[in-house]
């Protein structure tokens, strides 16, 4: 059974550096895409002839939570206005999807499946009672639709049938009628056995499919914690299994899977879709909450900490579609593209790099921050748990929590805590903490990776610090990736910036929502040439939380220049792996920088 339950956004509030993430999302292309792109503005969720299958619903997955946690008006005004036009669409039977009705059995139910989720989320921040019903009355269409043949799981729906159990889950909580179990039971029956397809993640293709798609894998990791309670299964952890196989096959610097779209092997060439980032932050929230293992909070922490930031500009107004680890340009491939199965401007900074075909991670970006900010703080019983270290206050009857820090910059966290009554208090610490202290004296986890605390009531104050040490960690083809902490280092590459002003499919792009392409203008052959490695904190810009002009943290490195050449065929990537690893140069010292504030980036690189 579930461990920990979540908090909602009336619950929880970002503050700090989380908080000035959020509104900078929210002042960026997430915060206004229902304002100029057509696909949104004008979509057929809301009577409009543009998109009418997950474009809105993505979007909204992101923006109804950015403006509850933001407690703005205007946001959630303009979430409402989409929820009301989908609400007040829907048919009598319970459909709900704008298609006409003779399009049902051909709409792929990958939609059904979303539409439902985000109206939960819905609910959730809003509380608006109307959702429980129609979500219940969706459901029980599309049950019978699937009990009586008029339609099946088929494409996107069927290796995406587990989204649909947080909905099944959310109305069977509320009534617990056995169709619903039923329905669960269909949607399993018909939807993809990833156990069964473990053997197509071990020799990446350049073909692309469903069996082997990013973002389908990213969110298939949560299908058992999302679905076993109500099927009657026990729970076996087979995420860990399956997140072995594609780790093995398939990691990155910054726990990843490389997927561009399709899995793409070991290569810190080959890329990673946003919207897999997202997702894959989204199934370890769940995970976490699922199974209280401290594993899948600490992966989650290094994806949002590194690999969210590095794909999105400082101002969230552009992003790639495909981001790699060594990364040394941002601009279209001259000819044949990198990719496996994406097309040759994929990697550069925009609206919708990559076309229409990538404009899912245009909407679906924008779940990242907000859900992470979400799952700060979690609960069970009459126990509190800090979950995720970013600065927050919880607010619920008879307690308030606010957590003061600057965490993963810096390693303290000043828990303040007014409470009517007592309770049980939970801190998780990363397992690579060391000199863990609080209130100035030694402290040791339990067995969960958590202090524990009796608080009684009245007002309390905990302070927690730690060390953290930087280290090499190996990489596949005898390179090394940095790592301190949660965060992972990069060498910088400095680079220009041009600017794409253009119209293309109908779509305009037009500062600040248009394209760049990021030319490179400094060194970036190197080998490490040292072991040692000094950790040097700047402290937070005012302006951007993983800024590049002044990264919050960085590592004094000693490095030698090498040979280490392009890749056959591109001028401005590096090779896959160094062409000679002879040192061309004396020693010198450089910064390197957080990998979520490095736009160009060498990550994976020799250690001579």
């Amino acid at each position: 059974m579930r461990k920990w339950k979540t908090y909602t956004a009336k619950e929880i509030k970002p503050d700090g550096w989380i908080k000035k993430q959020l509104e900078i999302q929210a002042k960026g292309l997430c915060g206004n895409l229902d304002r100029f792109w057509p696909d949104v503005r004008d979509s057929a969720w809301i009577g409009g002839n543009c998109d009418g299958w997950e474009r809105v619903p993505y979007w909204l997955d992101g923006f109804i939570p950015l403006a509850y946690l933001l407690d703005d008006e205007d946001m959630k005004s303009r979430a409402k206005r989409y929820v009301d036009a989908i609400l007040s669409n829907q048919k009598p039977d319970g459909w709900i999807c704008p298609c006409s009705d003779d399009q049902r059995s051909s709409y792929d139910p990958w939609a059904i499946l979303l539409i439902t989720k985000v109206l939960v989320v819905y609910y959730e921040c809003s509380g608006d009672e109307r959702v429980p019903d129609a979500v219940y009355r969706v459901l029980r269409n599309y049950y019978e639709m699937l009990s009586d043949g008029k339609a099946s799981l088929f494409r996107w729906g069927k290796y995406r049938w587990f989204e649909g159990m947080v909905a099944v889950n959310f109305i069977y909580e509320r009534c617990g009628e056995e169709w619903l179990v039923k329905l669960a039971k269909l949607l399993k029956a018909q939807g993809a056995d990833y156990n069964a397809l473990t053997e197509l993640w071990k020799k990446p293709l350049n073909m692309w499919r469903f069996e082997t798609h990013i973002v389908n894998i990213g969110m298939m990791l949560k299908s058992e914690a999302v679905s076993c309670d109500i099927l009657g299964d026990e729970y076996t952890d087979n995420a860990e299994t399956l997140h072995g196989i594609l780790e093995k096959y398939n990691s990155t610097a910054v726990e990843i899977f490389t997927g561009d779209e399709v899995l793409a092997g070991l290569s810190p060439i080959h890329g990673t879709e946003l919207c897999s980032v997202v997702e894959q932050m989204y199934s370890y929230e769940i995970l976490y909450a699922y199974t209280g293992d401290k594993k899948w909070a600490e992966r989650l922490e290094t994806i949002a900490f590194n690999a969210l930031p590095a794909t999105l500009t400082s101002d969230m107004w552009a992003h790639q579609y495909v981001q790699m680890s060594n990364q040394i340009a941002c601009e279209t491939f001259p000819g044949k593209s990198l990719f496996r199965t994406n097309p040759p401007e994929c990697h550069i900074f925009g609206l919708e790099p990559g076309g229409p075909g990538a404009r899912c991670c245009t909407t679906n970006h924008g779940q990242g921050w907000p859900k992470f900010a979400l799952s700060a703080f979690l609960h069970s019983g009459d126990t509190v748990l800090s979950a995720q270290l970013i600065p927050s206050r919880l607010s619920v009857p008879g307690v308030t929590v606010a957590l003061e820090t600057d965490y993963p910059f810096e390693n303290s966290l000043k828990y303040t805590i007014n409470a009517d009554r007592d309770f049980t208090f939970k801190v998780r610490i990363p397992s690579f903490a060391e000199d863990l202290t609080v209130n100035g004296s030694a402290a040791v986890c339990g067995e969960d990776g958590c202090l524990c605390f009796d608080v009684k009531k009245g007002d309390t104050v905990i302070s927690v610090s730690f060390n953290v040490t930087p280290c090499f960690k190996e990489r596949p083809y005898d390179l090394y990736a940095v790592r301190c902490g949660s965060l992972v280092f990069s060498v910088p590459v400095k680079y220009e910036k041009r600017m794409l002003e253009f119209t293309r499919d109908g779509v305009e792009r037009k500062f600040p929502y248009c394209d760049y392409f990021l030319l490179p203008v400094s060194d970036w052959e190197y080998a490490y040439s040292s072991s040692d490695l000094e950790l040097v904190r700047n402290g937070l810009s005012d302006d951007f939380p993983f800024s590049e002009e002044k990264p919050p943290v960085v590592i004094k490195a000693k490095v030698k220049k090498i040979g280490w050449g392009t890749e056959d065929g591109y001028e401005k990537v590096c090779a896959k792996v160094p062409e000679s690893r002879e040192a061309l140069s004396e020693e010198s010292e450089i910064l390197l920088v957080p990998y979520g504030c490095a736009k160009l980036r060498m990550t994976e690189i020799p250690l001579i």
